[in-house]
C-alpha cells in the first residue's frame, strides 16, 4: 500500500511541476508581450489635461515625506494634489503642511473627512475628496508609492483614447534590511508582478486595478457608481478596476512602474501580511485563487524529487523549473520593473516559493482579517467588523 501512495504522491508532484513550468511560460510570454506594448503607449504625447491626484492618508507612515515630496516634483502643469485624512490631528497633516510651504506653487489641498462611509476608511475619504477635486482625470494611489517627474504625463498618455477608462502601474518594493521585508519585495517582483502579466496575456488585458495608481476619468467612475458602494471591500483598487472594465472600457498597463515603500516587517509581520492578503484574492477571485496552486514550480519539483528518490528525471525537472523560475525573476523584476535590489536577494527564493505555498494552504482556513489595527472577517470580498 504505502508503495502505491508514493507512486501517486510522485506523479502528482510531477505534474504540478509540469503545469507550474507552463505557467512560468506564461510570465515570460506576458512579459515580452507587455515589452513590445510599450513603444504603443508612446502615441498622443500632448495629451496633458489637467489631473486632480487623490491621496487618503492614515499616520506618517515610513518615508511619508519623501513619498509624497515625489509628486510635487512632477514635469507635469495643472496638475492639483487633494490629501485626505479622517481627522484634523492625524500625523500626516503635519506632512502636508511642510509640503504646501515648500511648494508653495503646487496646488494642494489637504480634507478632513468626517463622514464614516464603511469599513474601508480609505475608500469612506476618497468618496469625500473627490467632491474638493477640481479636474476630470482622476489619480489614485496609497500613501506609500514614490514615483518619478515624468510619471504623471506617462501615467495620462493612454486615457487619450475613449476606450480606455482605467490605467494601472506595475511597482517594486523599497525594502527594508528585515528578512519579512525583504520577503516581502521579492514576491512583488518575482511572484505577483509577473502574475498580473500572465493574466494580460491570457485575458488579452487585465480587468483590474492596482493600488500603485488608478488613473481615470471622473465620468467613467460616475458610471461604475462611484467610490461609495467600494466602501466596504478590502480589494478596492481591485474592484474599480473591475467594475470599469464592466462597461466594455479597458485598463491598461502604464510603461511606467513606480516604488511602493515597504514597511520595516518582521517575519511574522510579513506572514499575517500575506496571509491577508492570500485571503483578501480568495474572496475576490476564487477560481483564480484555485489556479495559484500552479505556479509554485520549485515546491512541487522538490517534491518530486523526493517521491522519485533523486531519479535522474526528477532532478532535470527541478532544474528546469530552478531555471525558469529565474528567469522569469530576471526578466520581469529587472528589466520591466528595473528593481536594483533584486540580484542580492535571488538567493531567498526558495525559502519564498516554501513560505508561499504554506500561505496559500492557509488561506483556505478562516476568513478573518487583521488590517491597520483592526479585526474583520471578509465576505464575499467585503469587510465586516469582527472574529470569523
Amino acid at each position: 500500500m504505502l508503495p502505491h501512495l508514493v507512486r501517486i504522491f510522485e506523479a502528482a508532484s510531477a505534474l504540478g511541476a509540469a503545469a507550474s513550468l507552463g505557467y512560468y511560460g506564461l510570465c515570460l510570454c506576458g512579459a515580452v508581450s507587455f515589452l513590445k506594448a510599450r513603444p504603443s503607449q508612446s502615441t498622443s504625447s500632448d495629451f496633458c489635461p489637467p489631473v486632480s491626484i487623490l491621496k487618503p492618508l492614515k499616520g506618517a507612515d515610513p518615508e511619508l515625506y519623501e513619498c509624497l515630496r515625489s509628486h510635487c516634483l512632477l514635469n507635469y502643469s495643472g496638475y492639483e494634489i487633494i490629501f485626505g485624512v479622517s481627522e484634523a490631528g492625524d500625523s500626516a497633516a503635519a506632512v502636508v503642511e511642510r509640503l504646501r510651504n515648500e511648494f508653495p506653487r503646487v496646488s494642494m489641498h489637504l480634507v478632513v473627512c468626517g463622514e464614516n462611509l464603511g469599513a474601508n476608511t480609505k475608500v469612506s475619504n476618497l468618496a469625500q475628496m473627490v467632491r474638493a477635486a477640481r479636474h476630470d482625470y482622476l489619480v489614485v494611489s496609497d500613501s506609500d508609492i514614490r514615483v518619478g517627474p515624468d510619471y504623471l504625463r506617462r501615467v495620462i498618455r493612454p486615457l487619450a483614447e475613449d476606450k480606455t477608462g482605467m490605467v494601472t502601474c506595475l511597482y517594486r518594493g523599497k525594502c527594508a534590511p528585515t528578512l519579512g521585508s525583504r520577503l516581502e519585495s521579492l514576491g512583488i517582483s518575482t511572484d505577483f508582478c509577473p502574475g498580473v502579466l500572465a493574466a494580460r496575456l491570457i485575458e488579452g488585458g487585465i480587468r483590474f486595478g492596482l493600488g500603485s495608481t488608478l488613473a481615470f476619468r471622473r465620468r467613467d467612475l460616475q458610471r461604475a457608481g462611484g467610490f461609495e458602494p467600494l466602501a466596504d471591500y478590502l480589494a478596492d483598487d481591485y474592484e474599480l478596476g473591475r467594475r470599469i472594465a464592466a462597461l466594455g472600457l479597458r485598463v491598461e498597463l502604464s510603461e511606467e512602474a513606480v516604488e511602493t515603500v515597504l514597511p520595516v516587517y518582521s517575519l511574522p509581520e510579513f506572514l499575517s501580511h500575506q496571509l491577508r492578503w492570500a485571503r483578501t484574492i480568495r474572496g475576490a477571485r476564487p477560481a483564480g485563487y484555485l489556479g495559484l496552486v500552479f505556479t509554485f514550480g520549485l515546491v512541487w519539483a522538490v517534491l518530486a524529487l523526493i517521491f522519485a528518490q533523486g531519479a535522474t528525471w526528477a532532478w532535470i525537472l527541478l532544474g528546469t523549473a530552478a531555471a525558469l523560475r529565474l528567469a522569469v525573476a530576471t526578466v520581469v523584476g529587472k528589466t520591466i520593473l528595473a528593481d536594483q535590489r533584486l540580484p542580492a536577494m535571488l538567493y531567498l527564493i526558495p525559502l519564498r516559493d516554501l513560505l508561499g505555498a504554506g500561505i496559500w494552504l492557509a488561506g483556505f482556513a478562516g476568513r478573518r482579517v487583521v488590517w491597520r489595527g483592526e479585526t474583520f472577517t471578509l465576505q464575499n470580498g467585503k469587510l465586516q467588523r469582527g472574529r470569523g
